[in-house]
């Protein structure tokens, strides 16, 4: 054991083991010690400063549990100025990544390229490879796969892939690849299965990725509550403002571009 000083200006000196630097204080020893002086409670401050602190915490508190900014600054990025006027929404400070989404990248020029290719003979196309909850077990259930690539027309295929892009590298960067695309596949069967059940005996084929990226949507929304998403509010040519919401507020715009999407799928 050496004898060790606690400080220059210490008249206490404790017992320090050299081996496992265990420090022993003898019964005299600890009654000598002086309590450090805790630093200046709020209590203690004029009451002008308590409130002040107050009002701020408030305002903290409100603005967490609200997570809105109705007059925000634009986005830096000209892309996301350009999706704002569309009406979609960019990720404020979206999280960082560890490395790139290769997975979303190559499913969203999978879906890109076979919807393309079947635009020209659409209603060929979705009769032949979309899911009939009739006939689900057609082409030996592939058609739960085939129906996932096509989509009604570019409204619905452009609206999906920018969600896919936008939310769905995050989720990848945070699941990795084969989870991640893992959790896809199962949000569009189980989709699938629930529109299946809802009339299983329709005749109208469904199309669309949209029960995959809602599965991505939904991880995202659950797993960065605290990420704001921009929204550009206009009217006309003539106002325009940026607004901020929480990301669980995508799903609003979400379920408008399946509405589009299963406008664009009605029966001719």
């Amino acid at each position: 054991m050496l004898e060790v000083a606690l400080s220059g200006s210490a008249q206490v000196a404790v017992d320090v083991c050299q081996h496992c630097h265990f420090v022993w204080f003898d019964a005299h020893e600890m009654d000598t010690l002086a309590p450090r002086q805790s630093p200046v409670s709020v209590s203690e401050l004029p009451e002008k400063a308590r409130e002040l602190i107050a009002i701020e915490k408030v305002k903290q508190i409100a603005e967490e549990a609200r997570g809105t900014d109705f007059d925000s600054a634009p986005p830096d990025e000209a892309w996301k100025q350009i999706a704002g006027f569309f009406g979609l929404p960019v990720e404020f400070e979206a999280p960082e990544e560890e490395r790139k989404p290769w997975a979303t990248w190559l499913l969203s020029a999978a879906v890109i390229c076979v919807s393309l290719l079947a635009f020209p003979h659409l209603r060929d196309v979705v009769q032949r490879f979309g899911l009939i909850p009739a006939q689900a077990t057609r082409l030996d259930g592939l058609t739960f796969v085939t129906s996932f690539f096509l989509h009604a027309g570019i409204i619905h295929l452009v609206g999906n892939m920018y969600f896919l892009l936008v939310f769905g590298d995050n989720v990848e960067d945070f699941l990795r690849p084969l989870r991640y695309l893992t959790l896809i596949a199962l949000a569009a069967f189980i989709g699938d299965l629930a529109h299946i059940a809802v009339d299983p005996r329709s005749q109208i084929p469904c199309i669309g990725a949209s029960g995959g990226i809602a599965g991505a949507i939904t991880f995202y929304a659950l797993n960065f509550p605290r990420v704001r998403l921009e929204f550009l509010m206009r009217w006309g040519f003539v106002w325009f403002r940026w607004i901020r919401l929480p990301a669980w507020s995508v799903f609003v715009l979400w379920i408008f571009f399946q509405l589009i999407g299963a406008w664009e799928q009605r029966p001719a």
